[in-house]
């Protein structure tokens, strides 16, 4: 097997990156393509066919040989791009196959952005290109692409490959398995996933993610009244629908420690996540919580700034990937200051997001969360939870010999550090079925998403000599396939 020149491969997808992708990217990060959950109308906007065609178009215009693709829909879901090239190495019916994942639909624009930045304008500055969606997850198809390009111009043998790029990741994915299903005879035996929508500890060197949360979603309301009244009249009397509503989150969360009460919810660290959540913390130390942008405040002249949950890396790294957490995303029945009077109000409601440990049941959570809010609201209250989606989270296979050797091999080449690894609090649905679908396929989940990248909220940026890296360190691995 003719193995790639490692350098001659970061040359090549550079080049790719500095004299097109990066203009495709600023192109993309342009359009709104809201995710379905985040646009209702997004049919009717066109946004994501837009960015779907376009990928299309860019894909077909490389003329990789051995490459047919077509951009699939089903009726009424979100499309897919799918793309195929053939295998150029001696191969049977018994040949694996590589799976390459990622998105093209975004999250929602999201306050606080830069003055000189916003979700929808593109810009690059050292280094880093601004806007939303780019690191979320549009590089991946140009990634994939410049990779087996890359491969190609060296002559470099190489596995089948197929790609699927979806629409509705950051919904939940529930546009996914109809088109899994559609397409499983066409994937063949996958034997090597590469999902490019994850995260990295650093900047130095190639990061496998081992773990991703699950999650449970849905929005939780508090009815007191049938229209508000005046305060002054009712206060007193009438309960506080926020008071009740913080009665209620209770009995879910401790609200002095963050910690989740319900003992289903939480789970033991395997202890093979724990050996490498140890090493992980060794290595990034207190940048563990220090990334994050704290707000600063004065006080009696001491520059003070928010303090972590925890100060040990160690917990810090398993409280955001194998710990229950929630988090209120959004609120509703609280008018605006300016709009604020003097009124007890009806009713509150609050959006929350509960992620999940790896290894619990996100159906079986949804409905313990519902019954625990729900039962015996405090003053015969109405209390409602409306779930609004859940997935179950992922704890990675273990690795083959062949993979991890791979794997710090081409860190090494490309960033001259071995490959590390690290669990993500985040939550990719897709990662779970596929290890449910090909249980004896290698995963490589890696990403872009970076310290301070700020994938969904203001000012994300895709840092791209890290991603030139990146996709350099993808071809390598999948020439090492065996």
């Amino acid at each position: 097997m003719n193995a790639p020149v490692s350098h001659e491969l970061l040359a090549h997808v550079s080049q790719a990156w500095d004299n097109d992708i990066v203009a495709q990217l600023t192109d993309y990060i342009a359009i709104p393509a809201k995710s379905p959950a985040f646009d209702a109308d997004w049919a009717q906007h066109g946004h994501i066919d837009i960015v779907v065609q376009r990928a299309a178009d860019w894909v077909l215009a490389q003329k990789v040989a051995g490459l047919s693709l077509e951009v699939i829909r089903l009726p009424g879901r979100t499309p897919v791009l799918f793309f195929e090239v053939a295998a150029t190495r001696p191969s049977d019916a018994q040949s694996e196959t590589v799976l390459m994942y990622g998105h093209l639909d975004k999250q929602p624009e999201f306050s606080g952005w830069r003055n000189d930045l916003g979700p929808w304008t593109p810009k690059f500055e050292d280094g880093k290109l601004y806007g939303r969606g780019g690191a979320d997850d549009g590089y991946a198809i140009y990634a994939s692409i410049a990779a087996l390009q890359a491969l190609k111009a060296q002559n470099t043998p190489h596995p089948r490959i197929v790609g699927l790029i979806e629409t509705c990741e950051e919904s939940g994915s529930y546009d996914l398995m109809p088109y899994v299903d559609a397409l499983r005879t066409r994937l063949g035996n996958v034997g090597l996933v590469m999902c490019l929508d994850s995260g990295a500890g650093n900047y130095d060197q190639l990061w496998l993610t081992t773990s991703l949360r699950g999650m449970a979603s849905g929005v939780l309301k508090v009815e007191v009244l049938s229209e508000g009244v005046h305060s002054g009249d009712a206060s007193g009397v009438v309960p506080s629908s926020f008071r009740i509503m913080r009665q209620v989150l209770d009995r879910l969360e401790d609200s002095a420690t963050g910690r989740l009460l319900p003992a289903q919810f939480h789970v033991e660290v395997p202890a093979d996540r724990l050996r490498q959540a140890q090493a992980t913390a060794a290595l990034l130390g207190d940048e563990l919580y220090k990334r994050f942008p704290w707000a600063h405040h004065d006080c009696g002249g001491a520059n003070l700034v928010t303090l972590p949950m925890t100060q040990d890396p160690l917990q810090a790294l398993l409280q955001r990937t194998w710990a229950p957490t929630l988090s209120v995303t959004g609120a509703e029945g609280l008018p605006a200051f300016k709009d604020a009077g003097n009124v007890l109000r009806p009713s509150t409601a609050f959006k929350l997001s509960l992620r999940l440990p790896p290894l619990v049941d996100a159906a079986q959570a949804v409905q313990d969360l519902k019954a625990l809010l729900e039962d015996n609201a405090p003053y015969q209250a109405n209390v409602t939870f409306h779930a609004q989606g859940s997935a179950n989270g992922w704890n990675a296979p273990t690795s083959a010999p062949w993979f991890e050797q791979a794997l710090d091999a081409a860190s090494l080449a490309h960033f001259g550090a071995p490959c590390a690894t690290i669990g993500q609090g985040g939550t990719i649905p897709l990662m779970n079925m596929l290890s449910q679908g090909f249980p004896k396929a290698q995963m490589m989940v890696c990403g872009v998403l970076g310290p301070k990248s700020n994938a969904h909220g203001p000012n994300e940026f895709l840092h791209v000599p890290f991603a030139k890296k990146l996709t350099a360190a993808v071809a390598q691995v999948i020439a090492a396939m065996p």
